[in-house]
């Protein structure tokens, strides 16, 4: 019966990263896909505008 008690946590930890993995691939693409590329693209766009003032330093 031991060896039930020494298994039982790896097979748990096995049952939740499978859906944890189950719900990443879900949560890809569809409604959302579209808001989370564009807040993407705004954040991107924010972090190259503040670099480019600082590049030009030697002008």
């Amino acid at each position: 019966m031991e060896y039930v008690a020494a298994l039982l946590p790896s097979a748990v930890m096995a049952a939740l990263f499978i859906a944890v993995i189950r719900v990443i691939v879900k949560t890809q693409g569809g409604a959302n896909k579209a808001k989370e590329d564009a807040a993407v693209d705004a954040a991107l766009a924010r972090a190259e505008g503040a670099q480019q003032p600082s590049a030009r330093a030697d002008g």
